[in-house]
């Protein structure tokens, strides 16, 4: 009862106060138990207003920041969502709730594994999960009606945009390993389409299209 409050807070707060008009999208907030996707030491801290660390030198992302890029996506119960850096799951799980499949790749074993028992735990069974360079996107699946990348790149990766159907849109944090801005690309017929979002901080991604791992 104690998450349950905390959570319709934090989307009251965090979620529609700050412009969030998604219906799916806010009501996908309301269910997913955000405090079981971090440790169980900061379970109290889960539906704060900030970023909390999951190990590996890895995070899950502040509720906003998670919102406003699946917001951006614009898809719908009928999408095919690509997911780059599985982290926690927590974005996953959103997105499980508002499309018909999600395809989510990890590159660190132990976030993977730990991810995946608790998506069988939740019965999140349209989640299906890879370990593997994310960077390289998921060719055999291709194409995704959307893909998300919850890793600052160095740019955004062509593999990833080719792995794009036409229509799609992708969101990805693009800068250097300190800084990013959060780039809305869409795809159709004429070519490729950037809108700039604002201004965003993510762990670096790292893989063959991204940033070395040292």
């Amino acid at each position: 009862m104690k998450y349950a409050r905390q959570r319709a807070e934090m989307v009251g707060r965090q979620i529609e106060a700050r412009g969030i008009t998604d219906v799916n999208v806010i009501q996908a907030f309301q269910k997913v138990p955000r405090h079981l996707f971090v440790n169980e030491a900061l379970m109290d801290q889960a539906y704060g207003d900030f970023p909390l660390p999951i190990g590996e030198k890895q995070t899950i992302s502040q509720p906003y920041i998670v919102a406003e890029m699946t917001q951006a996506l614009e898809v719908s119960k009928e999408s095919r969502v690509l997911e780059i850096g599985t982290g926690s799951g927590y974005q996953a799980a959103i997105l499980s709730e508002i499309v018909s499949r999600v395809y989510t790749i990890e590159r660190i074993h132990s976030l993977f594994i730990k991810a995946r028992k608790l998506f069988d735990k939740l019965h999140y069974h349209n989640i299906l999960t890879k370990y593997s360079d994310g960077s390289s996107g998921w060719k055999d699946e291709s194409p995704f009606d959307g893909i998300i990348v919850t890793a600052g790149a160095p740019e955004i990766p062509e593999s990833l945009i080719d792995q794009l159907s036409t229509g799609g849109r992708m969101v990805i944090p693009v800068g250097d390993q300190y800084s990013q801005k959060l780039i809305k690309l869409y795809k159709d017929e004429k070519g490729i389409h950037k809108v700039d979002l604002g201004g965003c901080r993510f762990v670096k991604l790292v893989g063959t299209h991204g940033w070395n791992e040292i």
